[in-house]
């Protein structure tokens, strides 16, 4: 019930640590209390040896910490008759045996998993472009200061999407009826690269802005526009992790962005609008390289991408 009973983020290594981590316990302690019966000091060493052979064993918080639960379970819930046995230990290590067995009979399915975490992500992100090019669009320092914070707030989210391939890729290893879908995780694994650079990147859009707006900089209609395709591009990625297609709408809308942030070099050339272009661009590279093309293939058309699509 303990194995089953891990949460997502708990992975294999994990489960194992405390299966391993119930059994010593319990053996440690049948084993301690037939020599020296039951009482404060007894429940003391128990404890203490439990734990200590758990950290030798190159154990875990995870270990050492349940070796030692199961260990004072034992310790002072029932005292073990006048023999030791390793009846107790087995049974143990065959409960745990059962709960890891049962978990690679019958896992998540990896994939989705992995989708569940990302979707809402690309959500918030797109929802935060949208905020910053809201906020250049009419000069409001605050929308921009707002649209700072909901980009900082995607961290926790960029964790769980980690957390979710790391359990996808170890389903994949682990559960024969979900290695078909290692392909498809491991592209979900460099996405999920591309979209933690995109996180990053939009943080640094959204400071940008709020220093262009604090000089009062004229910003191009042209700057305003391409972050919203950045936002539309964001969005339309989320569609193509699941069904993946060459002609994913997310191409066009992430190079259509960089090509109106190139051609806002041509309406003016002050400091603050040439960082915001640049962070649109490498935004559009980040994410290009999530839909799937190599890093030479992305740079090259976020480079041309004016000549391309002839903005």
């Amino acid at each position: 019930m303990l194995t089953l009973g891990l949460t997502f983020e708990r992975r294999g290594a994990r489960a194992w640590e405390l299966a391993l981590g119930v059994a010593l316990g319990i053996g440690i302690a049948d084993a301690i209390v037939i020599a020296t019966g039951t009482g404060t000091w007894q429940l003391v060493l128990v404890v203490c040896f439990a734990m200590a052979l758990a950290v030798l064993a190159g154990g875990g918080v995870l270990l050492v910490n349940q070796a030692a639960v199961s260990a004072v379970l034992v310790a002072t819930l029932e005292t073990p008759d006048d023999a030791f046995s390793a009846g107790r230990f087995v049974d143990a290590l065959v409960g745990a045996g059962v709960g890891l067995a049962a978990n690679a009979i019958a896992p998540v399915h990896p994939v989705r998993l992995v989708l569940r975490r990302s979707e809402p992500l690309l959500e918030r992100l797109a929802a935060a472009l949208v905020d910053v090019a809201d906020a250049l669009g009419s000069g409001n320092r605050d929308a921009a200061e707002v649209a700072l914070e909901r980009a900082r707030a995607l961290d926790p989210a960029v964790r769980e999407l980690r957390a979710a391939v790391g359990v996808g890729r170890e389903t994949t290893r682990l559960a024969p009826t979900r290695r078909r879908s290692r392909g498809q995780v491991e592209m979900l694994a460099a996405a999920t690269e591309s979209i933690d650079l995109a996180v990053r990147n939009t943080r640094v859009l959204a400071r940008s802005a709020i220093r262009a707006i604090e000089l009062r900089e004229h910003v191009p209609d042209v700057v305003v526009d391409s972050i919203r395709d950045l936002a539309a591009a964001t969005s339309a990625l989320e569609d193509h992790l699941e069904a993946p297609a060459p002609d994913s709408p997310a191409v066009g809308a992430a190079l259509r962005a960089a090509a109106l942030a190139s051609a806002a070099l041509e309406q003016t050339s002050n400091m603050a609008v040439s960082v915001i272009v640049g962070q649109v661009r490498a935004t559009a590279t980040d994410l290009l390289l999530a839909l799937g093309l190599s890093r030479d293939e992305a740079i090259e058309r976020v480079r041309s991408a004016r000549v391309e699509l002839e903005v």
